[in-house]
């Protein structure tokens, strides 16, 4: 039987709930610098605008001052958005980078910020309109868990700003060092096999893994179309019979306001 409402809500955290867009920047151009020493205080002109239209092709945090380098050696958007995973490996070998120094440079820059203003560094976040009135709604119906590659200590700091009290077990972050297909299936097991997850995430490759994973058939994804994602991502989530695409004014609705099932097997 098909069920209008979930048991668990699994949420992604940036590009779903949060925009982290502002912070991202800053510490990428932070690292860049350090990498590249342009010898620049500030940032070329329009160059952080470019950046957060591309946000969607940085799958991880070691890319964020690679991209930047890929920006100011003259690549063209459209090329990045076509290929930036190829774009990427032939930039890390022309210029003898390593990934987990790129890595350790951004983590770097984002701990000294931390360290050094806790409060500035959570003011670089907005949280998309409506999300946090549905969170506070859905908390009331089910249970909610944040599912992402954030610091979990940090989303519950950005949480608690704005008054949401998520119990720690069921904010699964960045230290949980696993796919997150493999933390929806954690969730099943702690709460149940009959439980009834539907899982929002912005990004279309994470929602693809979970469909590939036979056990986890019977979950609802949704793709956030306001998170960091592109066109074709979203083409994507539209063609595929077990990804829904959502919007943000439907996200913020009731659940039976939410996409139908689709029963492509009739």
């Amino acid at each position: 039987m098909k069920t209008t409402s979930p048991t668990i809500l699994a949420l992604d955290f940036d590009g779903v709930l949060c925009d982290g867009l502002i912070e991202y920047f800053q510490t990428a151009w932070q690292a860049y610098g350090r990498i590249w020493s342009p010898g620049l205080d500030q940032p070329p002109a329009g160059l952080a605008e470019r950046f957060y239209r591309l946000r969607p092709v940085v799958e991880t945090g070691w890319e964020m001052p690679l991209l930047l380098r890929s920006l100011l050696l003259g690549t063209a958007d459209a090329d990045i958005l076509k290929d930036w995973p190829t774009l990427a490996h032939d930039l890390v070998t022309a210029e003898q980078l390593d990934r987990a120094h790129l890595a350790a440079m951004v983590d770097g820059v984002r701990d000294e910020w931390i360290a050094r203003d806790l409060d500035h560094w959570l003011a670089q976040h907005r949280f998309y309109p409506g999300v946090i009135a549905r969170l506070q709604a859905a908390i009331a119906q089910c249970t909610v868990a944040i599912v992402t590659t954030k610091e979990g200590r940090f989303v519950t700091q950005l949480l608690q700003q704005q008054g949401i009290q998520l119990d720690p077990s069921v904010i699964l972050g960045k230290e949980v060092k696993q796919p997150k297909y493999q933390t929806l299936r954690q969730l099943r097991s702690r709460y149940g096999s009959q439980s009834v997850i539907w899982f929002v995430e912005d990004r279309i490759k994470a929602l693809q893994s979970v469909q590939g994973q036979a056990d986890l058939h019977d979950v609802r994804l949704f793709l956030a179309d306001w998170g960091y994602n592109t066109e074709s991502d979203r083409a994507q989530a539209q063609q595929a019979a077990a990804i829904d695409l959502i919007s943000l004014a439907t996200f913020s609705q009731p659940f039976s306001h939410w996409p139908s099932y689709r029963d492509d097997s009739a």
